[in-house]
């Protein structure tokens, strides 16, 4: 064998070697391929199974909460519905219980009135045949033996406590004529205790100058108490007081010989005066110093119109002991002080709680600036006639304790008559959003016409103890705004006159059930209808001002007699279509009416003076003005039943908008202008006199 066939062979058999290995190699590496390949492919099949399984359970989920969802709101709104349907029942059920109910009240009520009305007018049948009977000789005597009886009884033979108590309700004058009836009165009427207080106001131009110095000196340890209101009296006479040593009050206003000697010989004898009212005297810049120097006690001041005095006079103040301890100031009419008056009241008086400044028309915001900057304890203020305050005055106000707050607007007369009020739904916010706002209980807002329901809404969130609220003239107050004012429940006196009120906001007003007192006046949308709905609701009320709503008739009177038997206070002025009838039922059941006005009622006659005089037995105060067929016989004998009378059988103006029958004039336009002008003419002389006063 040769070395070429022995390569040759060793190669073939190297090659058929690696073949044979290779191909089973092959093979072996091709299966384990197959294998990790189908074994991938599964995984990547369960996989995605898996994720697939996933996505629907998911999506199936979602769905199945969706549908659980809304199964559970579907059982809610059922539930809800039932529940309310179960309410609507049970709501339908008692409101019907609850008119028949009230149905069944108001029937009770109407029986009850149809039966005292006629108890009334068998009564008057009765009192009509007796005053007939009373004419016979032998019922005279007897009366003559009853009245003799009576005069046989002494009121000497009272406790003195008891005669006391009846002599505190005389005037002086009433004393002095009982002292002379004779010896034993006279001696009653020299108790000690009776001499506490004096008041020579009512009999200023009946007892003499030496009458007065007399019963002060006798009675001058006694005395706590003095008027000398509108007494014309010698300067010298006022020195009588000096020696009131305990005198604690003194009021001496509206006595033009009161002078500032006057002053000095009461304040060297009365150092223990805590209310002095000055008001309307001469009195100058030398009383401001007396003040502080001798009334080291004094709480209440009231230097009303005086004028001579001036910011250095308030300067004074501060002197010596000063008057810190003032609690009341009335600077009304003041027009001279300046806004340096101010801070040095601020500085003197700062424990001040209450203060007046009416009629001021050169008061601004810097004045009560400059007032509240220290006085910050006040919680009373009133500014009557201030055209000039703004909002500003509001905002400084907020950071005091106030509980009560009075202003109004003026007119004043430029080309045309026009308000000058400027306090706005803003201002009033800042005040009201202060910490006073809680504390408020009076708040008069009359004449301020750019205030509109947001104001109301403000009041009903921030004042819970609001008891009284003026809104008169407040044009701007519409259904929503009642509906806030139902909303102060502590309200128990509203004045809404001269608004645009209809009969559906006093429907509305009438779910407000502690008002005691309403006034209407002036509201022409207002109706029977209205008056009616508010009084079946308001059986509490006492006092009702419907003056100049023309269109009322007698069905508001009888609504009142149904269901207001309670009234102490009525005005219907202005209302012609009032007549007798509805008079007579008001005297039949409003027993304790104290004031009644039935001013320009042209209807009515003597016959309703009658029934007041035999129903109405506490009736204090009568109007009668334009009355035109009272006879003046008539009304002459009703001042013995009431304390104060107005009467006058003069046509009505024309500005009451009928004749003396009560039917309406056929000229409104000249009914209105005779209206505009008789205003301007008075608030042309009231500001005539406001300039010559600043």
């Amino acid at each position: 064998m040769t070395r070429e066939l022995m390569i040759k062979a060793c190669s073939f058999y190297t090659g058929h070697l690696v073949k044979t290995h290779f191909c089973t190699w092959r093979d072996v590496t091709h299966t384990n391929e197959n294998v990790v390949l189908a074994d991938k492919m599964n995984r990547e099949v369960t996989c995605y199974n898996f994720r697939l399984q996933k996505y629907i359970f998911h999506h199936w989920h979602s769905y199945m909460e969706d549908q659980k969802e809304k199964l559970k709101n579907m059982v809610l709104r059922i539930q809800r519905i039932i529940y309310c349907h179960k309410l609507t029942i049970i709501l339908t059920k008692w409101q019907n219980r609850a008119r028949c109910k009230n149905k069944k009240k108001e029937d009770e009520l109407i029986l009850k009135h149809k039966l005292q009305l006629k108890n009334w007018r068998n009564r008057l049948l009765l009192k009509g045949t007796s005053a007939e009977k009373s004419n016979f000789p032998e019922q005279s005597s007897s009366e003559v033996c009853l009245v003799d009886e009576t005069l046989e009884y002494d009121i000497s033979q009272l406790p003195e406590r008891a005669i006391l108590q009846i002599f505190f309700y005389l005037s002086l004058k009433d004393v002095v004529i009982c002292g002379q009836v004779n010896h034993a009165w006279m001696l009653m009427t020299q108790l000690s205790s009776l001499w506490n207080a004096i008041d020579f106001s009512t009999v200023k131009h009946m007892i003499p100058d030496k009458y007065i110095v007399s019963t002060l000196q006798r009675w001058r340890l006694n005395v706590l108490r003095l008027n000398f209101c509108g007494c014309l009296l010698r300067p010298k006479t006022f020195r009588s007081a000096s020696h009131c040593w305990n005198l604690q009050e003194l009021n001496v206003s509206d006595c033009p010989t009161f002078t500032d000697e006057s002053m000095r010989h009461i304040s060297e004898g009365c150092p223990g005066v805590l209310y002095l009212n000055l008001s309307n005297t001469t009195i100058t810049n030398r009383t401001m110093r007396l003040l502080p120097r001798h009334f080291h006690n004094l709480q209440n001041l009231s230097l009303a119109y005086c004028r001579r005095f001036t910011d250095k006079g308030l300067q004074y103040l501060n002197l010596g002991n000063g008057c810190h301890k003032l609690i009341y100031l009335d600077l009304s009419g003041c027009a001279q002080i300046s806004v340096q008056g101010f801070r040095y009241i601020a500085n003197s008086c700062t424990g001040i709680l209450h203060l007046t400044i009416n009629d001021m028309p050169t008061l601004t915001d810097n004045y009560v600036k400059a007032l509240v900057e220290k006085c910050s304890h006040i919680t009373s203020m009133v500014f009557i006639g201030a055209p000039h305050i703004s909002d500003c005055t509001f905002k400084a106000l907020s950071t005091c304790k106030l509980r009560k707050i009075q202003f109004e607007g003026l007119y004043h007369l430029y080309s045309k008559i026009h308000l000058t009020i400027r306090i706005g739904d803003v201002g009033l916010k800042q005040f009201l959003d202060g910490p006073a706002s809680v504390r408020i209980r009076e708040l008069n807002l009359s004449n301020c016409v750019q205030l509109s329901d947001v104001s109301v809404m403000k009041l009903s969130e921030h004042c819970p103890n609001l008891n009284y609220l003026s809104l008169r003239n407040c044009e701007h107050l519409t259904a929503q705004g009642i509906a806030y004012i139902v909303n102060i429940f502590s309200l128990v006196s509203t004045d809404l006159s001269g608004t645009d009120i209809s009969n559906e906001d006093l429907n509305i007003l009438s779910g407000h059930k502690k008002l005691k007192e309403l006034s209407v006046s002036a509201c022409y949308r207002i109706t029977d209808d209205g008056i009616q709905a508010f009084c079946k609701s308001s059986l509490i009320l006492e006092c009702l001002d419907v003056s100049y709503c023309s269109q009322l008739s007698d069905m508001i009177i009888k609504a009142l007699a149904i269901y207001c038997i309670n009234l102490t206070s009525l005005s219907i002025a202005g209302c012609p279509k009032i007549t007798d009838s509805a008079m007579e039922m008001l005297s039949a059941k409003c027993h304790y009416l104290h004031i009644l006005d039935i001013s320009g009622c042209v209807l009515l006659t003597d016959q309703i003076l009658e029934d007041l005089q035999i129903g109405c037995k506490q009736l204090r105060i009568l109007k009668m003005q334009y009355c035109t067929n009272i006879s003046k016989n008539a009304a002459e004998r009703m001042p013995s039943k009431v304390q104060q009378q107005e009467y006058n059988s003069n046509d009505p103006p024309h500005w009451f908008g009928y004749d003396r029958e009560g039917n309406p004039l056929t000229q409104p336009d000249n009914i209105t202008s005779s209206k505009e002008h008789l205003e301007l003419t008075v608030e042309k002389s009231t500001y005539s006199s406001e300039e010559e006063a600043a």
